[in-house]
């Protein structure tokens, strides 16, 4: 069976030289007679697994040796607790809303502490960034929270939000490694690897490490402290062993691709083809602020549901896999991450026009 052009929003496509270099390994890792997928965590080639994931994101993304990489579990979600349990010593934080998963997080916060939310964009539901220039930042705030991509309503953070000094947080989790990033402008940057880096099961957090200290709320447990996690490698329990392994794969074909400022060239290229089409459409239209749009996650809509409906199955009808909308939205999305070809969404583009010229 020929491969589908994947558009899913996460799990998410993987570039296909990391899918066959995995596969012709699946039975014997490097001669060592066993899959990664069997292997003991605490043996030493695992050791080196992990050591050279970590050493090729540390320079993929040029993060300072005081900046602690943790690969952790429970997905994205589990740190909307984890980050008030390991960081509200003022028991205050504020949080910027701009779409599902930033509100989750700020209504997670609320069982820990005081949770602002300083701003928000659920006016339009969540088709901008609000201005983040002069904010109502608390004086007493232990940190300023952002979900820095917007999976399901496709905007994105352009500039970081004037936090007065205070620690900024963000879920970088659907733009992870699409472009150069200054780390050092993060307190924590952290995401679920399914979107864009590796298979589900796996979450990266990079912590300054002044943050990282056994000064918690009371009764955070053991496998919840950033410090657990840091102290161990990142081996404290079995972690997500044979994701990881994947993560390391992807890690080294974005350097083999040039590192993170060719894939952002790379990511524009592909975003400006189906932009382009789309501000000229007769049929199709973007929901987002044309200054907010993302180049991972591209939503649209053609104004009648019964229509999205059609789309969505004569799309998978010729290769096109899920492009149907989140289901609190509805509509149509295209999530065009690191691995998906520029093939793809000239592929894409054609359907629509041809849809277009069928459904005028």
């Amino acid at each position: 069976m020929a491969r589908v052009y994947n558009f899913s929003a996460g799990p998410a496509v993987l570039p296909e030289e990391v899918l066959k270099e995995a596969a012709e390994e699946m039975m014997d890792y490097r001669g060592c007679g066993m899959s990664v997928m069997e292997m003991s965590h605490r043996s030493k080639t695992y050791q080196t697994i992990i050591d050279e994931a970590e050493a090729d994101l540390r320079d993929l993304i040029g993060i300072p040796d005081n900046y602690k990489v943790l690969f952790l579990q429970g997905g994205a979600s589990q740190q909307f607790a984890m980050i008030p349990m390991n960081l509200m010593k003022n028991k205050v934080a504020d949080y910027i809303v701009t779409g599902q998963w930033a509100k989750k997080a700020w209504q997670e916060a609320g069982k820990y502490g005081k949770a602002n939310k300083i701003a928000s964009s659920e006016d339009k539901t969540f088709s901008y960034i609000p201005d983040c220039s002069d904010l109502p930042i608390s004086e007493d705030a232990d940190y300023v929270y952002i979900c820095e991509n917007n999976t399901i309503y496709g905007t994105k953070f352009k500039t970081l939000p004037n936090t007065k000094g205070k620690t900024l947080v963000a879920d970088v989790s659907s733009c992870f490694l699409s472009e150069p990033v200054d780390i050092t402008k993060y307190g924590i940057m952290y995401g679920g690897v399914q979107k864009n880096i590796g298979p589900a099961g796996v979450v990266i957090a990079i912590i300054r490490e002044d943050l990282i200290t056994e000064d918690v709320l009371p009764g955070t447990p053991t496998m919840l402290q950033y410090k657990t996690h840091a102290d161990a490698g990142s081996l404290y329990n079995t972690p997500p062993a044979y994701g990881i392994y994947i993560c390391g794969k992807v890690f080294k074909w974005l350097k083999k691709m040039g590192g993170l400022t060719a894939i952002k060239e790379l990511n524009e290229k592909k975003a400006a083809i189906l932009y382009d089409f789309l501000d000229q459409s007769s049929l199709f239209k973007g929901t987002v602020r044309k200054e907010d749009r993302s180049l991972m996650n591209v939503p649209f809509i053609t104004g009648s549901e019964e229509l999205d409906a059609k789309f969505v199955k004569e799309a998978k009808e010729a290769g096109l896999e899920s492009l149907k909308g989140h289901r609190s939205v509805g509509g149509m999305r295209a999530s065009i991450y690191n691995a998906m070809p520029v093939e793809g969404v000239e592929k894409l583009v054609e359907f629509m026009k041809k849809f277009e010229a069928e459904n005028a």
